[in-house]
């Protein structure tokens, strides 16, 4: 029988895996605990507790009161809410500004919008992916009535100013709408701090189930408010009707109670692999390099580009390694990344560059592994005549556990 070369997953902003506790906690609800949260009975009154225990976890994760969250479907369905429900509100602004950068499940919604008539605008980023603020002040007039911004980029971690957009943003009237997925469980979460109006998340991406989205409405503007986009039950306030997806909520609520205790940890750990990884791959390919690497980052993303080399080849010949080409949602297009193409590469080049993204879960060994098997992918790739060497490492050291 053919055995399977050990796989290491290094593709965490794609998806997590479950924690453990989270399963642990979630296994009850398949079985005896199985009511639905709507019921008057027993089961369902148990089932109602345990969604309101994990609101609770959730709200004390981030900093604010459980009334203020809502569960939906994913975050996809979460950030479509936000901005069709908002837009659906009122008929008085109808400017909603954007970075270029923002994930698809922002950028689709707002394609909609602009076929209803609103204007889009979408504000460039710098060469490190960070938001222009000078072009997002000119960007935003007394019609604006959404500015959407990322809390942190999916395919290259760049961290963005979300509490100075939000300012701006509420000098001219507008309210803020923070997509914080790859935000939660890789570096602290305050909703306070963020100050955005309305903020969502994803539990898959922090070591929560699939299935489970969540938003967060602290909303400061007058006169906006979010309205439904389905009808037929009277769950979450109204807001999303639907039967409550009770074990994953369940599982929701102890993924953020890990992420409040585990945050800081996990930011030192990948950190410190983040720059192992990176250090031991440029040592060896000098002429590869970081994208936006000059930037605040996630601790645990690398968005590296190797010229000349393809990412769909490079990815076909680490097949023991769980790397990607960016986003998951834009798995199998064939045009580069609108992300990379906003931070200036040609699409030459952004077709070249592999996202790898480390979590809570993964070890030196892990990193020590990705750096063997790109080696040697690496090793039969032509190098381009003009390229020349971006980043030089004299040594590069793996150690058994990264130091802080």
């Amino acid at each position: 029988m053919q055995t399977r070369e050990p796989v290491t997953y290094l593709d965490n902003n794609a998806t997590t895996a479950c924690a453990p506790e989270v399963i642990e906690a979630m296994l009850p609800c398949f079985a005896g605990n199985y009511g639905n949260a709507s019921s008057p009975h027993f089961l369902g009154r148990q089932a109602a507790r345990a969604v309101a225990s994990a609101r609770e976890k959730v709200a004390e994760c981030i900093g604010c009161s459980p009334p203020d969250v809502y569960f939906a479907s994913c975050a996809t369905e979460a950030n479509n809410l936000v901005l069709l429900g908002v837009a659906h509100s009122q008929s008085v602004r109808r400017r909603v500004v954007v970075s270029a950068i923002e994930h698809k499940s922002v950028l689709g919604p707002c394609e909609a919008l602009g076929a209803m008539g609103f204007d889009i605008v979408a504000v460039p980023v710098q060469s490190d992916g960070t938001i222009n603020l000078a072009a997002l002040r000119d960007a935003i007039d007394t019609q604006t009535l959404l500015v959407s911004i990322q809390g942190a980029n999916n395919e290259v971690g760049t961290i963005q100013p979300v509490r100075a957009v939000a300012d701006i943003a509420h000098e001219h009237g507008a309210c803020v709408h923070c997509d914080a997925a790859q935000l939660l469980g890789k570096v602290p979460v305050s909703i306070d701090e963020l100050g955005a109006d309305f903020t969502t998340f994803s539990a898959h991406k922090a070591y929560g189930p699939k299935g489970v989205g969540i938003l967060v409405e602290r909303n400061r503007v007058k006169g906006v408010q979010i309205w439904p986009l389905q009808y037929g039950g009277g769950q979450e306030n109204g807001l999303r009707p639907g039967t409550l997806n009770v074990p994953g909520i369940v599982g929701v609520g102890e993924a953020f109670r890990l992420c409040r205790e585990h945050v800081y940890g996990d930011m030192v750990r990948t950190k410190s692999l983040r720059l192992q990884l990176e250090n031991g791959i440029l040592s060896v390919v000098p002429r590869a390099r970081i994208v936006a690497h000059e930037a605040s980052r996630l601790p645990g993303t690398v968005s590296i580009l190797f010229p000349g080399v393809p990412a769909d080849m490079l990815i076909a010949r680490t097949p023991s390694i769980c790397l990607s080409r960016g986003s998951a949602c834009m798995s199998g297009t064939v045009a580069p990344s609108h992300v990379l193409l906003a931070l200036g590469l040609s699409p030459d080049d952004a077709r070249c560059v592999v996202r790898l993204s480390l979590g809570r879960y993964n070890t030196p060994g892990d990193v020590q592994a990705a750096f063997r098997c790109i080696s040697n992918a690496l090793e039969d790739s032509p190098e381009p005549e003009s390229s020349q060497p971006l980043r030089q490492v004299t040594s590069v050291g793996f150690t058994e556990e990264p130091a802080p």
